[in-house]
């Protein structure tokens, strides 16, 4: 038996043993816990400073400067500069109870802006929201304050925390250094909608947040290469906002250059020469719009394309308000954002003929032979009558085109209509007149690059039918019910209206001769725009080429380092024999010399340059005659095509022919006193050609390794 001293209690030893395994788990927890800060103090030190300075960290996107456009020798005619912007926030600004009021209230005193016009500027447009709003995605950064003055936005960066939702930052815009010259043409920035970041690709994968796009224009054409692509800075900050370093950078990418067919010099005299000579035509015409082409009939490039009215595209930076916006598209203000070159359609008139010729002798109808041409002409039951009801005897087809004899070609008109078969024709119809105006490209768009192109209209039985299944309801109500809002003022007027209306709900699907009879001189229902005319001319100048026309001409990187030229695209050849061709120059070649166009091009030195062109003067009902003429030159080794035409602007031999003419001059340097004079020294061109040796510069402008242009010496 054990001593009494000896003896231990059961519940002593295990309170004894529960201690030490106590000790034991706080060693291991501390040795646990000095292992794991060990562990990420020293292996993992990297790992957690990158997240934590993913928490204080700033991104800043470094926009990508956008390419310059310049005109064929280098002289820039969209380029960019340097301005600091103050924009908002549209999301983190809504969420605030007060929809950012206050913020944007505090701000208007330092920007020294109307709060009220900031808040506008923070609406998002739309058909119900006058302007200014932001036209933009509301995840875009809204611009609400352009070029403001360094001390200005240094304010608003170093007071971020009054400012929330409010950033400042340097932005390359666009500059306009040409002012209104080319501007339908050159086309405008605006800001990425959130229908485009939605619908196009490459803006999703490289959207900076301060995005803009072309919206008309070249601008748009070519986006994508004068876009370039945005860097990204990553800093890291620390809770004090202040930069620890540089985490991350990727450098952007600048945007090519665009190098254009277009010369400035002819643009500004195509540009002067179209205002004067609409001027001219106003005391007795309204000549209230115009439009100018030049082609290069050899590449199908663009050296000049006119359109007045015009505007100036610096007036969509920083946004556009609702008034000067609602201008832009009035009709009293000549719409000005429309591109008559390329949108505007119109009954191209006699200058059309050079098709209806062409469809005759393709036809069966001789060049050899001759044809009448009286003062007037009744067909089916209806009178038609030349120019000023005069007549020329029997004529060749030759002397048709260079006295622009209408009767004969009413004559043509209507015997190939018969010969289709009339109202009734037996069978598919040839409409060898319809089908050799779309051989000269009329009637669809050329594929110039432009955006918004109209294809013009070539009216055939097809169309016909198709235009009175969808007005025959309309017909066929007036028909019946007439036109009391004209009676009030005009009872016969209505009386014919109503007549018309029913006719045209019972027959409306027939093609008559009328139409036939006026499709042949370029009047009715066909309409073209004056890019195709100058179009068609150039093939006819060219020998039969028809090309798509084309305002670039090549890319070049910012650099200088890579160029990319943009290739003339043949679109297909003049449906017509070498015979016809050479039996048509020859004719067009007769106009300025002999012809409708001889007074406008008297004393301009044809031994020097031969012009070959037609002179059209087209009706359109409730308006005044409009103006054509289509041309090209020299004669005898064409480089050049233009055409002109001035809306309600007199005949084509009074008003477009002289501007014509002064287009030449200033191209060749002609100092001849023509009727319309464009700016420069005496006569009606500067002494210096515009194109030295009458032809567009071979080379392209040099683009240097540090982004200077080395203009081309002409």
């Amino acid at each position: 038996m054990a001593p009494v001293d000896d003896f231990e209690p059961p519940g002593r030893r295990l309170g004894r043993t529960g201690i030490v395994i106590a000790q034991i788990l706080v060693v291991t927890l501390l040795a646990v816990l000095a292992a794991r800060l060990w562990y990420l103090q020293v292996p993992m030190w990297d790992h957690y400073r990158d997240l934590a300075v993913a928490n204080h960290h700033q991104k800043l996107i470094v926009p990508a400067t956008r390419g310059q456009i310049l005109d064929a020798t280098g002289r820039p005619l969209v380029n960019n500069r340097t301005e600091l912007v103050v924009s908002g926030d549209y999301h983190e600004l809504m969420d605030m109870k007060d929809d950012g009021k206050k913020v944007l209230g505090d701000l208007s005193e330092v920007l020294d802006v109307p709060p009220e016009e900031l808040r506008q500027r923070m609406r998002l447009c739309s058909p119900t929201v006058s302007r200014p709003c932001w036209p933009g995605s509301p995840y875009q950064p809204v611009t609400l304050a352009e070029d403001v003055e360094p001390s200005v936005a240094l304010q608003v960066m170093e007071s971020a925390d009054d400012f929330p939702g409010i950033s400042a930052q340097a932005h390359a815009v666009r500059e306009y250094p040409q002012g209104e010259h080319g501007s339908q043409m050159l086309g405008y920035l605006q800001p990425v909608t959130q229908e485009e970041l939605e619908a196009r690709e490459d803006l999703r994968t490289q959207f900076t947040g301060i995005d803009q796009v072309g919206r008309d224009g070249v601008e748009a054409v070519y986006d994508a290469q004068l876009r370039g692509a945005a860097g990204e800075r990553v800093l890291g900050v620390n809770n004090h906002g202040e930069v620890m370093e540089v985490i991350s950078e990727k450098p952007s990418e600048p945007g090519m250059h665009l190098v254009t067919h277009v010369d400035l010099g002819v643009q500004r005299v195509a540009e002067e020469a179209l205002a004067k000579g609409m001027a001219n035509a106003r005391p007795r015409y309204e000549a209230d719009s115009g439009a100018a082409v030049v082609l290069d009939v050899r590449t199908g490039g663009v050296v000049a394309m006119a359109s007045l009215p015009t505007y100036d595209p610096a007036i969509w930076r920083g946004g556009i308000d609702q008034e000067t916006f609602d201008e832009m598209l009035s009709a009293e203000a000549g719409e000005p954002l429309l591109s008559r070159a390329v949108q505007g359609t119109y009954p191209p008139g006699s200058t059309f003929k050079v098709s209806s010729l062409s469809a005759a002798a393709e036809n069966g109808y001789s060049l050899r032979s001759t044809y009448a041409c009286p003062g007037s002409v009744s067909l089916a039951g209806q009178s038609y009558e030349n120019y000023a009801g005069r007549g020329h005897g029997p004529i060749s087809l030759h002397k048709a085109i260079v006295v622009s004899c209408n009767t004969v070609f009413y004559n043509l008109g209507y015997q190939m209509w018969e010969k289709d078969g009339g109202l009734y024709p037996e069978g598919e119809a040839e409409e060898a007149m319809a089908n050799m105006a779309r051989g000269f490209g009329f009637g669809s768009p050329t594929g110039i690059d432009l955006p918004y192109e109209t294809s013009g209209r070539i009216p055939d039985r097809e169309w016909k039918r198709t235009f009175w299944q969808k007005t025959r309801e309309d017909n066929c109500h007036r028909g019946e019910h007439g036109y009391p809002e004209v009676a009030k003022t005009d009872p016969s007027r209505a009386a014919y209206l109503k007549l018309l209306a029913y006719e045209q709900c019972v027959e409306g699907f027939e093609w008559r001769a009328n139409e036939a009879v006026n499709f042949a001189i370029g009047q009715g229902d066909v309409l073209v725009t004056p890019l195709q005319l100058a179009n068609a001319y150039a093939a006819v100048a060219n020998g039969g080429t028809l090309h798509e026309p084309r305002i670039g001409r090549a890319l070049v990187s910012a650099d200088g380092s890579r160029k990319e030229e943009i290739e003339p695209v043949v679109r297909g050849r003049l449906p017509v024999s070498d015979e016809t061709l050479d039996y048509l120059q020859k004719a067009l070649t007769a106009v300025p010399k002999e012809g409708t166009a001889r007074g406008a091009f008297a004393g301009f030195p044809q031994d020097k340059v031969s012009v070959a062109g037609k002179t059209g003067s087209a009706d359109v009902e409730g308006r005044q005659v409009s103006s054509w003429f289509a041309s090209y030159a020299p004669a005898d080794d064409p480089q050049f095509a233009i055409a002109v035409l001035v809306s309600q602007g007199g005949t084509g031999g009074m008003t477009a022919a002289p501007i014509a003419r002064a287009i030449y001059d200033g191209i060749y340097g002609f100092e001849t006193p023509g009727p319309v004079a464009a700016e420069g020294e005496g006569g009606s061109g500067p002494a210096k050609p515009l194109l030295p040796g009458g032809k567009p510069p071979e080379g392209l402008p040099a683009v240097r390794p540090d982004g200077s242009i080395d203009v081309l010496d002409r």
